[in-house]
């Protein structure tokens, strides 16, 4: 707990009392009125379903010494501090950063945003740090890590609070660098408001979130936030909107397969075991190795590698970085003892574009037949699913077409959604995820790949009201004991 003036805690921000003082002591801050503390400050965020302005009183009640606002609240206990903002969303950041000592500056930040890529290469640049010494803090959608230490994520990016608050602990325990997935959400939230980067990752652009950003241009605009305050910008330039971002920004390290760029792969071999590549560094070749296959991942290694040389690490460590690599639900090959004389790979291609990624990588290795096992989930963007249906069919032998996290949404309306974009016969529907799996696995014959699509690294199921337990791993595992 630490203990600050108000005026301290709002160090950076402008704003006005409407009553009290500002040199009083407070213990801490929430936006959460039902966490509020005796002496801590709410601030009163507003969101996509609430606003917090409704429940400033009850965080009186609970025992706020103070308010921050955007909208004029008035209190008949003069002994609480109030104070208007233009944004409380900023101010919370600013305030987190400034109630923990300000951790971001005392770390290099690394932030990787784009629709898809994002946590295989916070993986991939936290394994090349490491490999070159450093201690390594990762904030992304799999997991929290300080150092070798996990910590359970709740949302790709945290709210300010938790987000200063995971830096602090970060500090204190050495970290030198922190890697973090920087959602289109997050920058549209002001969650890393004030924050700056030392270097700046765009991966690609597709469709995604258009039912939280409305518009491409919206979604697109989001994503630009993040280079503003970012030293070095490490730009896709083989995505059109890549492209965009450096006509936008001055500066921007480049990296491609197609285009000329700052940094680019030729002699590219994919195969269901890994991929390498040839890159040239100072008029030589070198050769590049991962053990995770898909094209997709050359583009997320030469991101990492761009970021690397620009911070100094030697080429060594970046190899043995990049070849060390794995990463949960990313184009994960499925171990099973040679029980099957077919391939099973796990990824979480959710999006149109991912999905389109990891067939297309995963048949450029598959000798035999391609099939696919995927769905949609619920209470996200409806107008992907049949995108995504005509994906799958199109590059798929033989698609299962089944549930995903349907959430609140019935299952089969989420399924229909899909079917109107499939116009060929190749493919089954089975609701039930875990008999759609199954059916694949009996379906599979020799030399044939079966690419699992959409849950990754999740070991849970969104049903209704309720989460159960599934993990494709053990599912799998279960299932191959039944043939």
């Amino acid at each position: 707990m630490n203990i600050l003036k108000v005026k301290d805690l709002l160090k950076d921000i402008d704003y006005k009392i409407l009553q009290g003082e500002d040199n009083i002591n407070i213990e801490g801050l929430n936006y959460n009125s039902k966490e509020i503390k005796a002496g801590d400050v709410f601030f009163c965020i507003k969101g996509l379903k609430s606003d917090g302005h409704k429940y400033a009183e009850s965080a009186i009640k609970n025992g706020a010494k103070a308010i921050v606002c955007e909208e004029n609240i008035s209190n008949k206990d003069n002994e609480v501090v109030i104070i208007k903002v233009e944004d409380t969303r900023k101010a919370l950041a600013i305030a987190s950063s400034n109630y923990y000592d300000n951790p971001s500056k005392k770390m290099k930040i690394i932030g990787i945003t784009g629709t898809n890529g994002k946590t295989t290469t916070a993986f991939m640049m936290k394994n090349v740090l490491e490999k070159a010494g450093f201690k390594v803090g990762l904030i992304g959608t799999v997991a929290n890590y300080i150092g070798d230490k996990k910590l359970k994520a709740e949302r790709t990016t945290p709210e300010s609070l938790e987000l200063h608050k995971l830096f602090n602990d970060m500090v204190e325990a050495g970290v030198d660098y922190c890697v973090m997935e920087v959602s289109s959400h997050s920058l549209y939230l002001h969650r890393v408001y004030g924050i700056n980067f030392s270097d700046s990752i765009f991966t690609n652009l597709t469709q995604d979130h258009l039912d939280f950003h409305k518009t491409m241009k919206n979604y697109f605009e989001a994503k630009c936030i993040l280079f503003n305050n970012a030293i070095n910008k490490v730009i896709n330039i083989d995505d059109d909107y890549g492209r965009r971002i450096t006509s936008l920004f001055e500066g921007c390290n480049t990296y491609s397969i197609n285009e000329e760029s700052n940094l680019k792969a030729f002699d590219i071999v994919n195969t269901s075991k890994g991929i390498s590549f040839d890159i040239l560094l100072d008029g030589k070749t070198e050769n590049i190795k991962l053990m995770i296959p898909g094209i997709h991942n050359v583009y997320n290694s030469l991101s990492v590698i761009m970021v690397a040389l620009l911070n100094n690490i030697d080429l060594n460590s970046i190899k043995e970085g990049l070849k060390a690599a794995r990463v949960p639900g990313r184009c994960e090959l499925i171990e099973h003892n040679d029980k099957l004389d077919f391939d099973i790979i796990i990824d979480y291609a959710h999006t149109p574009d991912a999905l389109e990624k990891i067939l297309k990588s995963a048949r450029e290795f598959t000798k035999g037949r391609l099939l696919c096992v995927f769905g949609c989930g619920g209470d996200r963007d409806v107008t992907k699913r049949p995108i995504m249906g005509e994906t799958a069919s199109n590059l798929s032998d033989l698609i299962f077409v089944t549930s995903d996290n349907p959430r609140t949404e019935d299952p089969i309306k989420i399924i229909d959604d899909i079917l109107k974009g499939i116009s060929k016969s190749n493919y089954v529907v089975e609701e039930n995820r875990r008999e759609a799996i199954f059916k694949a696995i009996k379906e599979g014959k020799r030399d044939d790949v079966i690419v699992i699509a959409g849950k990754g690294h999740e070991d849970y199921q969104i049903l209704k009201d309720k989460v159960i337990d599934f993990d494709e791993r053990q599912v799998i595992k279960e299932l191959l004991e039944r043939l």
